[in-house]
């Protein structure tokens, strides 16, 4: 069987899809990394709601999907830019998100993590920030959750000077129950978080962010850089305090930045790892018996595939991540909240498909070579 996927010249090419998938079974939790999936949402595509509109979720098919991940051994980041928030998922339905994961976390004995920012506001005073990031921590903490403290937008609009974010960090930090997780997301990820940490120059922002650490490393557990620079991430894990890890959000370098060197290594929270988990969870396994070349036999092929994903304009990669769990047959069909499903091309999503199946991702090739030929169809691709 063969399958007719357009390029990016305007021409169609046959391609001649994998029949059997890469052969992955769920297995026991890692002990050489903590790994974390940040997973997507799914849509409810029945609800009559516009693009503005309160997220409508299915949460059957959402909370399935987490049981997927954490079968396999994987931690979830929960309520993360995976998840569109401040791309479709509003503050009450990150909330809900968390609180529902939480409960299901608990109930089949899985990690989650879950995300805390400003996003019930779009501005104010440094005391508003401080109180809409208060209000988000309550609902993790009492969900049970660990907190990861995401970037604010409201806070890089509201900040004049490195001292600002000190300030409302170390606010935060004072009064968490537990050690967090502080996620540094780039602007490539969202514009709005251009200059964070105060100053435009990375490697002065790198300091304050060091700063903010120094000042209470008992109160965090990790950082989680997502600056698709794999030097920069090096040199700043091997400068955080004993005891504090560094988990990998970089969606490009991420073979080798969690297999590591002479000096460390480290650890992941990906957005990458909801379409790659199974294969993620078996490489990370490999990893945990020394076998670092194996590693990276498995998890260095699957690059091509997140880089395509994560290229620019990046912070449309949910809509290639929504679309192979939907090829994957993890959800019935192809509809983001916020309708960011139009957010990539159909060549877009054909390389996506090519290269997802090249890999053996898909558990039904032959499913997701008929979903693709339907998309295809809607687009007046005749096969």
């Amino acid at each position: 069987m063969t399958i007719r996927l357009p390029d990016a010249r305007g021409g169609l090419r046959v391609y001649e899809p994998r029949t059997e998938p890469l052969a992955l079974t769920p297995a026991t939790p890692f002990t050489s990394r903590t790994v974390f999936s940040a997973a997507h949402v799914v849509a409810d595509p029945f609800a009559d709601v516009g693009p503005d509109s309160p997220a409508a979720v299915d949460w059957d098919a959402t909370l399935a999907f987490r049981r997927h991940l954490w079968s396999h051994g994987l931690g979830v980041a929960e309520a993360m830019d995976t998840a569109q928030r401040g791309m479709g998922l509003h503050w009450a339905g990150a909330a809900e998100l968390i609180r529902r994961s939480a409960a299901e976390a608990r109930a089949v004995g899985g990690r989650i993590a879950c995300g805390v920012g400003t996003d019930q506001i779009t501005g104010g005073s440094l005391a508003e920030i401080r109180a809409a990031y208060e209000e988000q921590l309550a609902v993790v903490e009492e969900a049970g959750a660990q907190a990861i403290l995401m970037a604010s937008r409201a806070l890089a609009a509201t900040a004049k000077s490195p001292e600002d974010y000190l300030e409302v960090y170390g606010h935060l930090l004072r009064q968490s129950a537990e050690p967090v997780i502080l996620h540094w997301l780039g602007p490539m990820f969202d514009p709005a978080l251009e200059g964070y940490w105060g100053p435009a120059d990375l490697d002065a922002a790198t300091d304050v962010f060091l700063d903010v650490i120094a000042a209470h490393p008992d109160k965090v557990d990790g950082i989680k850089v997502s600056l698709l620079d794999a030097r920069r991430e090096i040199d700043l894990r091997r400068r955080l305090p004993h005891g504090v890890r560094c988990y990998t959000g970089d969606d490009f370098n991420y073979p080798e930045l969690i297999a590591g060197d002479e000096q460390g290594f480290s650890h992941a929270l990906l957005g990458i790892f909801d379409p790659l988990g199974p294969l993620a969870a078996e490489a990370v396994r490999v990893l945990d018996t020394g076998d670092t070349a194996g590693f990276r036999a498995l998890l260095d092929p699957t690059v091509q595939l997140s880089r395509h994903l994560f290229q620019t304009p990046t912070r449309y990669y949910k809509t290639g991540v929504v679309f192979l769990a939907w090829l994957a047959g993890h959800q019935t069909h192809f509809t983001m909240v916020g309708g960011l499903q139009s957010a990539r091309s159909l060549p877009h999503f054909a390389r996506a498909y090519e290269l997802a199946d090249t890999l053996g991702l898909f558990p039904d090739p032959k499913l997701a070579e008929e979903r693709m030929k339907t998309l295809l169809s809607l687009y007046g691709v005749n096969q």
